[in-house]
């Protein structure tokens, strides 16, 4: 308290100049009109310029969340435009027609948008790290898809951060097939660029074409059918001659990959239970046999 006041004493004169400059000022501002309108005028300019930069700091801070949004958006669309076309030129060949049940398919599941946290291309088995977890709803086995196509499959999953094993890596193998054609495959990835995978087991007396489109089987208890992976690039006998192997350009772009979509689907992991039970069954019986 004796620092304060010795401090006042000393500088009381600075004190005093200040209040009577204040008081000048409000005097002078109050009661003439023109250097009133000119300090109100600069007052609002700058406020507005404050606000304006507020605005701007706040648009950038959203646009993250818009991102995941359009990202989601984009997931949905993707996937109900080549459901609702295999649909129409299939069965109605008319393209002007929309079909509720295809509509409700996508009812069946929900997306879980998340960021890209940690992601690598130069390794045999390249993971990917997400900023969700199993607070967030995520699951191992859960499909992982982009705004272009198939990404990977969870792999592990902590409070609030999962691991991905997403296409370029040695031990993903995804269900596909040859869109409007009716073939199946197994989508891998066997090194090199980030940008080709390959589709093999696809019988000899397959018919496609190069570009066809690449998606998936819906037959991997994982990822609904028709989430598009990729085109045919090129065609090759396999190994034993006995099939295609397809060299299949990839539709996502894993160097550039920021948000993403893990699919919860209800109706996929009861697919995905009921599949383990019957191994877990199988693996006791077989055990069961051996004593």
């Amino acid at each position: 308290m004796k620092n304060l006041i010795e401090f006042l004493a000393k500088y009381n004169h600075w004190f005093v100049f200040i209040l009577l400059e204040v008081m000048s000022f409000m005097l002078l501002f109050q009661w003439n009109s023109y250097q009133g309108s000119i300090f109100f005028s600069s007052a609002n300019a700058v406020a507005g310029k404050v606000y304006e930069w507020d605005a701007n700091i706040e648009h950038l801070f959203s646009l993250s969340k818009v991102n995941q949004q359009l990202t989601q958006r984009n997931v949905y669309l993707e996937h109900e435009l080549m459901q609702l076309s295999h649909h129409l030129e299939k069965v109605s060949g008319d393209k002007n027609v929309m079909k509720s049940a295809q509509l409700d398919m996508l009812r069946n599941y929900r997306l879980i948008p998340a960021k890209v946290v940690s992601n690598s291309l130069d390794k045999r088995d390249n993971f990917i790290t997400l900023d969700k977890g199993s607070a967030d709803g995520v699951k191992k086995d859960m499909g992982v898809v982009c705004g272009t196509g198939v990404v990977g499959i969870v792999y592990l999953a902590s409070d609030h951060y999962s691991v991905v094993i997403p296409v370029l890596n040695s031990q993903s193998n995804i269900s596909v097939s040859i869109r409007n054609r009716g073939y199946f495959g197994y989508l891998h990835w066997t090194g090199g660029s980030s940008s080709t995978a390959y589709v093999d087991d696809v019988p000899l007396h397959a018919h496609f074409k190069l570009h066809d489109q690449i998606v998936t089987s819906g037959y991997s208890s994982v990822f609904p059918p028709g989430i598009l992976a990729g085109t045919i690039l090129h065609v090759y006998n396999s190994s034993d001659g006995l099939s295609y192997r397809l060299m299949v350009k990839l539709s996502t772009d894993f160097g550039n990959l920021r948000d993403v979509c893990v699919i919860d689907d209800a109706v996929m992991q009861e697919r995905l239970q009921v599949l383990r039970a019957a191994q877990d069954s199988i693996k006791e019986k077989e055990g069961g046999d051996e004593n």
